[in-house]
């Protein structure tokens, strides 16, 4: 059993790469003041890591105890995006939600807010799921977290009140940073049953209860705790409120990296035959695609090509393209992770493809980490194309007109 002291190393930021250099790092701001490279070599995918800090803000600007109360009495909830958990009990959701009637269709699993504070005023957990896809601040954390790391990550939120345990013992089939927002949780963390389980391995207690404590620890607002998958463990309130924040990380395992090389096979005529005599030559073959090199194009393939758009002011940056002239300051979107072959250029889901005129300007346009302006494009484009090809990347999101340039009525000096 451990209990932590507080922290008094000097933290340090971690260096990112295709991201602006004052991009603030989330594994840094997870795991400090232990450093990047003890954390990925001692701890990741390997045992817990229990942080303590006085630092009581840290996590307040991803999502404060204010936001959720404003997400919750708003009254525009609704599921999947929220639940409500208690250990040893389950409850409903039909009890706590309700169908808006509304045309073309009803509002339906939209939050009851009487009940729902009904059940967490009788110590029920309030559950806010999948904030990565709606909630800024920690769409950019996530986003940030997935271009360290190099594997896609998640959120949710935990609020629960003083004196309760929103869930039983259990594990993650995931990496997790719980980030200690408002309040104290005393967490319990046990060996795993299950060494690292897959996706669809969820816990159960005919894989064996939990052993001897190997942390007893209670963490504060601006502590952290990380636990690899399979860890089990149970978290409960003591005399105050509590809200955390979960990021899972779902790490790409060699069985997906097999998966990938396999499926690289479908070209293979060999492959297609009925199974026959000795797999030798086809196990060569599949070897090949494992070379490290072919591993790493897949894994990044999968995450670039997978990530959903973060899109703040697109409307406003849409507005303000037809005024958009050679000198406007211009950047690259911070929160996208791109692949550029070429020239074709990847991200979010979609493919660009460019014709070769524009190949300079676009590898100056992804390379580049702070503002710059259409008119520094290298290349030979005429301004007139300089300025429809930097429209186009500001309207697929690449690009954006940057934070640095004047207002109207600004000179650059102002």
């Amino acid at each position: 059993m451990t209990t932590p002291t507080r922290a008094t190393r000097t933290r340090t930021r971690l260096t990112q790469t295709r991201t602006r250099p004052t991009r603030v790092s989330s594994l840094v701001r997870a795991v400090d003041p232990v450093s990047t490279e003890e954390f990925l070599a001692e701890h990741w995918e390997q045992r817990p890591l229990v942080v303590a800090r006085d630092e009581e803000e840290r996590f307040h600007d991803l999502l404060s105890v204010a936001d959720v109360e404003r997400l919750l009495c708003s009254g525009g909830l609704r599921q999947p995006a929220f639940r409500l958990v208690k250990a040893g009990e389950k409850i409903d959701a039909a009890s706590y939600t309700t169908s808006i009637p509304w045309r073309p269709a009803p509002f339906s699993g939209t939050a009851e807010i009487g009940r729902v504070l009904g059940e967490f005023d009788a110590g029920a957990t309030l559950v806010l799921q999948g904030l990565h896809l709606y909630w800024p601040p920690l769409a950019e954390f996530c986003r940030t977290l997935e271009g360290e790391l190099g594997h896609s990550a998640q959120a949710n939120a935990y609020f629960t009140p003083r004196d309760a345990q929103g869930l039983p013992v259990h594990h993650d089939t995931h990496d997790v940073f719980s980030l200690q927002v408002s309040g104290e949780k005393r967490w319990l963390v046990y060996e795993p049953a299950l060494e690292l389980p897959l996706k669809d391995q969820r816990y159960k207690p005919e894989h064996g209860g939990p052993g001897e404590t190997v942390h007893d620890v209670t963490l504060k607002s601006g502590d952290a705790l990380y636990l690899p998958r399979g860890w089990l463990h149970e978290a409960a309130t003591s005399s105050t409120d509590s809200l955390h924040i979960t990021v899972g990380v779902n790490v790409y395992t060699w069985l997906d990296a097999f998966k990938a090389a396999l499926d690289d096979c479908a070209d293979d005529l060999e492959f297609r035959h009925l199974p026959a005599g000795e797999p030798d030559e086809l196990v060569e073959r599949l070897r090949a695609r494992l070379e490290p090199e072919q591993v790493a194009r897949r894994q990044r393939r999968r995450l670039v090509r997978t990530r959903r758009p973060i899109l703040d002011g697109q409307l406003g940056q849409l507005r303000t393209l037809d005024a958009l002239t050679l000198d406007t300051l211009l950047e690259r979107r911070q929160t996208v992770l791109f692949d550029l072959d070429g020239l074709t250029l990847a991200f979010e889901g979609k493919e660009l493809s460019f014709p070769g005129s524009v190949e300079e300007s676009i590898a100056f346009a992804a390379a580049t980490v702070g503002p710059f302006t259409p008119a520094q494009l290298p290349g030979d484009l005429d301004d007139e194309s300089r300025l429809v090809l930097v429209r186009r990347l500001v309207r697929e999101g690449f690009l954006r007109i940057s934070e640095a340039a004047p207002r109207s009525g600004e000179d650059a000096e102002g």
